[in-house]
This record gives C-alpha cells, structure tokens and sequence, in this order.
C-alpha cells in the first residue's frame, strides 16, 4: 500500500473513532435523560391540556347560555324590532354586569354592529367575524378567540328568534393575565395565549410567565423555533421548557395558540451530574482527535488549497487556469474532474448568457438586453446630443389567432413578423427586440422624431401584406407608439414609459401610428387617479342607479326597464359610464361595482313588486362578470336575501364578452337560466357571432345595437338589417328590443316590422326609481302607440 495513497492516511483516523465514541456516550446520555425528563412532563401537560380544554368549554358555555338569556328576553326583542338603540344599550351593558361579560353586541342582519359596550366602536360599523354568523345560523351558537382593538377575547355568537332570526348577540369576556392565572391554578402549568392576524407578527395577548420570560417565548413562537412535535403534541420552545401548544378556534384567517409549558430543570439535574463525568473523558478524546487531524491535513491540506484558490478564479469569470494534477493519487483524480466541471460550467454559463438576454422564439434581444442597450444609448446621446428614437410595437387581435388557430400558428405568426422587421430595420446599429408576448420594441440611435415616423410607417407598410401560414391566410394589424431622446424623456425608463403611453394611444383611437406628447400622459395619469377613486367609489356610496324604461311595441307582459350605473363623483361631478367602466373591466373591479348594481337592482325589483308594480329589471354584466363561476351562486344569494323571484330580472351581455372564454360563458349563462332569470344580448350586430351561433345560448331577448336603429330613417341597409334581425329572432322565438330610438319615425317604422320592444331618448331618458315607478303606474296595457306617447312625459 503506497505510503501517498489515501487509504494510508485512513488508518490515522480511527484515532477519531475514540473521539466519536466519548461523543456517542456524551450525547447518548443527554438524550436519554432529556427524553425521560420531556416524557415525564409531557404526560403532566397531557392531562393539563384536557383540563384546560374543560375549562375553556365550561367557559363558552357559560357565555353561550348568558347570551341566550338575553336573546330569549321579549323585552329586548321588543327593543330590536323598534330600532330602540338606548334600550337596546341599555340591555346589554345590564346583561354583561350579570354574566361578568367583557364584550356584549348586536349585530344586524346585514352584518353590522346595532349595539355594542365598546366606548370607541361607533354603531354601524362592521361585524367583521362573518364565519361565526354563518356557524351560528347553521348550528344556533358559534365560538372563537377573536381580537377586537388589539385585545383577545373568547366570543360566542347566538341568534335572537322572533320567530326567524331578527339578529344576533355576540358575547365574550377579555383573555388576561388574570384569566391566565385562573388556568394555571387548575392545571399546574404555565399558560400564555397568543394571536397573529394575517400579514402581523405575533401578539402575547396573556401569560402566567414572569416578564423576562415573555419577550422569549413571543420570539420562539414568531421565529418558529421549536423541536419537532412528539406523540402527544409536545415540543420545546426555547431549551428552558418543554411546551404543549394548542391551536384555537378562531374567526377569520386569525390565529390563536395557548401555550402550556413545564420547565425541564428539575427533572434533568441527575443527567447533568453524569454529563459532568464525561466531560473528562471527552477531553482526552480531542486532544487524540487533534493529533489525528495534525497527520492527515499536512498530507492533504496544500493540495486542497490550491483547488479552492483554483475555484475562487472560476467563481470571478477566469476558466483559463488549469487545476494541478500533482499529488497523491487521489487528488490528481479529483483535479481530472475539477477540470471537467470548470469546462461545463463555462459552456453552460455561455448557454445561460444567451437565455438571459435572447428570446428563445424569435432569437432576437429580449427586454433585459434591450434596457441595457437602451441605457447605454441614452448615456451617449447625453454626452454627444444626438437623438434616440425607441419604437414600442403591439400586434392587434393575436389573442384570437392563439384562441382559434392554435399557439403554434401564433409562433409562426410571431417569427414571420421578425423577419418583416428586421428586414425594414437593416442598420447596424439598431435593436430589434421582443419584450414578450406580441410586443416589440426598436431602438434607433441617432433618429428624431421625422426619421422615427418613417421607420415606423415602413414598418406598418411591412406588415400590411396578409402571411400564409401553414394554409391559414392572416391579416397583421399593429399598433406603435414613438418616444425620441430628449423631446420626450431625458431617462431610458422614461423614454420606455412614453413610447408604451403613445403605443395604447394608437391602440385607442386606431391611428396605427402615434407620437408621444404630454397630453397623452396627462390622461393616463388622470385615468389612473380616476381608478383610484372608483375603488373607493363603491365603499362611499356615490354610485346611484337610474332606470330607462323599455317601451312595449305588442302585447309584450309587465314593465321593463334597464338599470343603468352613475357614478357622482365628490369634485369631478357626475362621471360618465364610459369615463370609467372600461377601466374597470381592465383592472377587474368591475366585480365590485357588478355586485353593488345586483344588490341594489334586485332589491329595487322586489320593491316594486312588493307595491303591487309588475316590474321586470334588466342588468348589465360585463366580461369578467360572465367568466366569474361563482356568479350565480351569489344571484342566488341576493334574490332570497330580497325576496325577488328570478323570472323578474333580466342579464344583459354583448357579443364580444362570450369571444374570451365562450365555455365557461355558456355554462354560466346556463346556471343563470337554470335559476328563471332571462337573457338577453345586448348591442347585437356590432360583435362577431351570429344567430346560429346565439342559438347555442339560453337566450330570451335580442337589442338590436343603437348604430342600426338609429340609422334606418336614412340609410336603407340599416333599415334591412333591422328587419332581417326582427324577422330571424321572432323564428328563434325571442322577444327584441331596439336601442337608441331617437324619432318618431323611427318609432312607427319599428312598430311596423313588429318589434316587440323600444328604448331611446324619443321615448325617455334614464329616469330614478321613483319616476319609473310612476311611470308603470300611469302606463296601462294598451296599444304601444298609447303608450309610448304617455312615457315622454315622464
């Protein structure tokens, strides 16, 4: 056996076998007595925990009967149904003194708080424990730690009958030092409650530890630093304790923990005093260690070190030096496969290098490349004074070609549009660039605001001949915007930015082309100050409903009219839907805005059936609203909650919203009729679908598009669409209805081809609730001529 072989220097180490050994006996030990010592605890915090879970349930039923006294109470319900909020008060601070409650409450019907014994929490405000309503409605009671202003309590939630439920009683006492110490005094252990909301740290709401011991506990418990959980639950926080945390019921996403700790001291001093004698015995073993490790290092020590030496300069970007090869054997083998690791990490570096700055699709520079370039041309036009164009590009509609001719055409689509390109961009010092998608950027140097304006039309001209791919003829329609160093931006990012503001522009007003200017960001700041608004719109109480009613040209039953949004604005007045609907179908809080019409057109339906008004209310739903599965799950929810039948309320939606996703569309159009509601489509003719197609939907009612309505006095192609729409819909059995009926002679030309139903100006403006139902009631069943003539003067 070579003397400079590795196996040789491997007799030394059983040396360290001795060293091994002390340490297996050092740690043997201490873990068997830290195990017997936890065991023995543990089973004392088993029982405590059964204890303290008794008492915390006697606890809530305590809670729960006081709050059922008080709900039983025809007094206090008396009070409630009277809206008498001072004996209302009065009731629950009384009642509260009675049961040594902390918290008492009375929640509304829609969720918010009637009365409360909080000196800071005004009436009205939100109850915002939804799940504990949900969990008494369902079983009649309901319990959980809660945190109310910071503060930990255990709160009950009961219903108060009259017969059905007319509202709910919350009741809880506050968890404390105190509460904490009563605990203690039962179960021999040290008890801390603790909370974290979502997104906070943790809060040690109540302890039995002294205060040095607090600040550790929160950390350990915030830090999750623990030892695993054994059998029964139990683990140790800290070295100090052995620990049994229980999680809570809580409301909301809130969580509650008590922690039950023992301390380990007692019952580990026996295994500290055999410890001790092996400390002794574990010295001599590293000394014997270290006289070992002296031997094998000054064999193996100089050769490692020049390998990592070696693996700094790999680690800085140099793979030209060459690791040593001499040594024992052992080492030269592994300077052989330091080698061969050196040159796959500069061939895979060159690899990676190449997907950082390249798209893999198209080959070209993607967006950190382009940035990079970007930057550095600005610095040189800074220091020179040239100009630099940068040229944002975003191809019109390829979501469609994705959607029904499949993604792999779009690659082909995208690599053609390339080639287009880089055809027309045929200088050296350019970039083409993909920054994602169907989006593009060109970078000019030395290019104003006239040379960019002709690249960018020698691009559109590019593009304006149809590609065939794979036998599909496409047409490619873009839109660019253009943003020139320093008219337009001094900073890269800025320049970005603008050439992005000017390219949504061209989008916008379907220019094609469209340099950047000042008023273009004005606006889009505005938009954005406006969105910013809108979400709070919604929480304020400035959006209102108006009606237009829907005039019956034939026997057409009941009265029907369109809600229609308003938004009255604080300072800007009253905004228009156009103004900021479209923004937010893009942002999605059209959801929100969506569900506040729901609620308020289906209570105002039901209203007006309640006063004896055989009113029909339609509702708009947007896109997103079409595609959200949980839709009419909440229809559903809102019309028990109102008492109005589904048969009264009519969903509108165009065209162009069943073209994104038109299964789930479907399917959720089909759940809604499923449930009696109606649908319509509405501004029909200006989308892509056709009749065959609409038959597909559970449709009831046709709105033939304003556009065509408003067009059939002059043009006589209008004029045939109209009558070929009614005629086709009648056979398809769906009752229609013309928009944007401005004249009388519109009026009767409609009336003529049998339309069942018109709405416009002629006819009457969006008027408020009060006035349509005035309307209905002056409005009889009789011929549309009559008709129409008495709503023109609502």
């Amino acid at each position: 056996m070579s003397l400079r072989g590795l196996q040789s220097r491997i007799l030394a180490l059983f040396l360290v076998v001795v060293v091994g050994v002390q340490i297996g006996a050092f740690v043997l030990v201490n873990t068997i007595g830290g195990a017997a010592a936890r065991n023995s605890i543990g089973e004392e915090l088993v029982a405590g925990a059964r204890v303290f879970d008794r008492l915390l349930e006697e606890d809530t039923q305590r809670l729960v009967q006081g709050a059922r006294v008080l709900a039983a109470d025809y007094a206090f319900r008396q009070a409630i149904a009277s809206a008498d909020r001072r004996t209302i008060t009065s009731a629950l601070v009384n009642h509260g003194k009675r049961i040594d409650a902390d918290v008492m409450m009375l929640i509304g019907l829609d969720s918010r708080v009637i009365a409360n014994t909080f000196e800071d929490m005004p009436s009205g405000e939100r109850f915002i424990y939804a799940k504990l309503i949900a969990q008494a409605q369902a079983e009649q009671q309901s319990a959980a730690m809660v945190v109310i202003r910071g503060r930990l309590y255990q709160l009950v939630v009961v219903p108060v009958m009259a017969p059905v439920t007319i509202a709910w009683i919350a009741v809880g006492f506050t968890v404390d030092d105190a509460l904490a110490q009563d605990l203690r005094g039962l179960t021999r252990l040290d008890v801390s409650f603790l909370s974290r909301a979502p997104r906070d740290a943790w809060t040690l709401q109540a302890s039995t530890l002294p205060d040095a011991a607090r600040l550790p506990l929160l950390a350990d418990i915030a830090g999750g630093n623990r030892a695993p959980v054994d059998k029964d639950g139990n683990t140790m926080l800290g070295s100090e304790s052995v620990t049994r945390l229980l999680m809570l019921r809580s409301a909301n996403d809130d969580v509650v923990v008590a922690a039950l700790q023992q301390p380990l001291a007692a019952a580990l001093e026996p295994f500290h005093r055999l410890q001790r004698q092996l400390a002794w015995i574990s010295l001599l073993a590293v000394a014997v260690s270290i006289l070992a490790g002296l031997l094998v290092s000054r064999g193996i020590a100089s050769p490692v070190r020049e390998l990592a030496d070696r693996a700094r300069r790999i680690a800085s970007g140099d793979y030209s030096s060459v690791p040593p090869t001499t040594g024992m054997q052992e080492i030269a083998d592994l300077a052989v496969a330091f080698r061969t690791m050196q040159q796959g990490i500069a061939t895979r570096e060159a690899r990676i290098m190449d997907l950082a700055y390249k798209d893999a699709l198209t080959g070209l520079p993607n967006r950190t490349m382009f940035g990079d370039r970007l930057a550095r041309q600005v610095l040189v036009a800074q220091e020179s004074g040239a100009a630099v164009a940068v040229l944002l590009m975003d191809l019109d509609h390829f979501k469609y070609v994705n959607d029904t001719l499949g993604h792999p055409i779009g690659d082909m689509l995208l690599v053609e549009v390339v080639a287009r390109l880089t055809a027309v961009v045929d200088r050296p010092d350019a970039t083409v660039a993909r920054l994602g998608g169907d989006e593009f950027a060109i970078l000019l140097p030395h290019t104003g605001v006239v040379d960019a304006r002709h690249a960018a039309a020698a691009i559109m001209a590019a593009l304006d001949s149809p590609m065939n791919l794979s036998g599909h003829i496409v047409d490619v329609r873009a839109s660019l915007g253009i943003a020139v160093f320093p008219e337009h931006g001094r900073e890269a990012a800025t320049l970005l930015r603008h050439a992005d503001v000017a390219m949504y522009e061209a989008k916008r007003v379907n220019a094609g082309v469209v340099v950047f200017d000042q008023r273009y960001g004005q606006g889009s700041s505005d938009r954005l100050s406006l969105m910013s608004d809108l979400r709070k719109a919604v929480d304020r109480d400035e959006l209102t409903l108006v009606y237009q009613p829907k005039v019956a040209l034939r026997d057409v039953p009941g009265r029907h009219v369109e809600a229609l949004v308003r938004w009255r604005h604080p300072t800007r007045g009253m905004v228009a839907p156009i103004e900021f609907v479209p923004f937010a179908e893009q942002t999605g809080y059209i959801r929100s805005i969506t569900m506040w019409v729901l609620r308020r057109a289906i209570a105002q339906c039901a209203a007006w059936r309640a006063q004896g008004l055989p009113m029909h209310v339609s509702i708009n739903i947007s896109a997103r609203d079409v595609m959200d599965s949980q839709l009419p799950d909440r229809v559903v929810a809102l019309l028990d909650a109102h008492g109005c039948a589904a048969r009264w309320i009519s969903f509108e939606i165009t065209e162009s919203a069943l073209l994104d996703d038109p299964g789930h569309a479907v399917e959720n159009l089909k759940r809604l009729h499923a449930l009696g509601c109606e649908i319509a489509i509405d501004d029909y003719g200006t989308g892509y679908s056709s009749l065959a197609y609409l038959r597909k939907l559970p449709l009831h009612e046709l709105k033939i598009d304003k556009t065509f309505v408003m067009g059939m006095s002059g043009h006589a192609n209008d004029d045939v669409i109209v009558r070929s729409t009614i005629e086709l819909a009648h056979n398809m059995r769906l009752v229609v209805v013309a928009e944007g009926v401005e004249d009388a002679v519109t009026l009767d030309r409609l009336r003529a081809l049998g339309c069942d139903m018109a709405q416009g100006y002629h006819l009457s403006r969006p008027v408020t609730a009060e006035q349509a139902a005035q309307w209905a009631r002056d409005t009889a069943p009789r011929s549309g001529r009559e008709t129409a003539t008495m709503l023109r003067v609502v």
